[in-house]
């Protein structure tokens, strides 16, 4: 019994991991740079998104795909922050997006009016990091107020991304969160993982995110 259950969440994930892929030639034939934004809730997924809108060069049309349980609150606040489409993905009690979700979010996008694609993922720190969607990279939001143990917590999570924004900053003087003990088991994990610490709330430090979304953007059209 235990082989057969085995059986079936791999064939699961092997099916995402294909859909996935076609998600991914999708991008790519449209020239759509898509980032993966997972984080656990409160970290400030839907901040980020707000003042990466706002703060982009106008020259770049950035369309936005939001996971929840339920609401179309985030979706709403990444279309009043100036995305040029948001779509709201209700999973209806699921802990994360996966390719289907994804896919079908892309068929409601005009992908010609698109450069960057930011999908704000379910809250959670367990679920996300184990389905792909196709997306070019995976952004971890951290936050000081979760505490700096959450490397060590959830392996999963920090082995996986390709950046790592620690967000709220502006509270490291009031809230307990050891920097070097956090990074130290962030460099276990992923090793040269590049690193934003930031504060959306007062604006430090985002001007690096920024600009190496922006690099990141004219790498993967380069590549292409």
């Amino acid at each position: 019994m235990m082989t057969q259950r085995i059986s079936i969440v791999e064939n699961i994930l092997n099916a995402n991991d294909r859909l996935a892929d076609e998600n991914r030639s999708r991008l790519d034939e449209f020239d759509v740079f898509a980032l993966n934004l997972m984080a656990s809730p409160g970290a400030g997924k839907t901040t980020l998104i707000e003042q990466t809108l706002s703060l982009l060069p106008k020259q770049h049309h950035v369309a936005v795909v939001d996971g929840d349980v339920a609401t179309s609150i985030d979706a709403d606040r990444a279309a009043k922050a100036g995305a040029v489409a948001a779509i709201q993905i209700n999973t209806g009690g699921g802990c994360h997006l996966d390719a289907v979700m994804f896919n079908q979010a892309l068929d409601k996008l005009d992908l010609n009016q698109v450069d960057i694609l930011l999908v704000e993922n379910v809250g959670n720190l367990i679920c996300p990091s184990g389905f792909k969607l196709g997306t070019h990279k995976s952004i971890l939001i951290a936050s000081v107020p979760e505490g700096d143990d959450k490397p060590y917590k959830y392996p999963g999570m920090y082995r996986g991304v390709d950046a790592l924004v620690i967000n709220k900053i502006d509270l490291l003087p009031y809230v307990p969160f050891d920097m070097d003990y956090f990074k130290k088991g962030v460099e276990i994990l992923n090793p040269g993982l590049v690193i934003f610490p930031l504060s959306c709330q007062t604006g430090q430090g985002i001007d690096k995110w920024i600009d190496w979304l922006s690099k990141a953007l004219i790498d993967i059209h380069n590549s292409q």
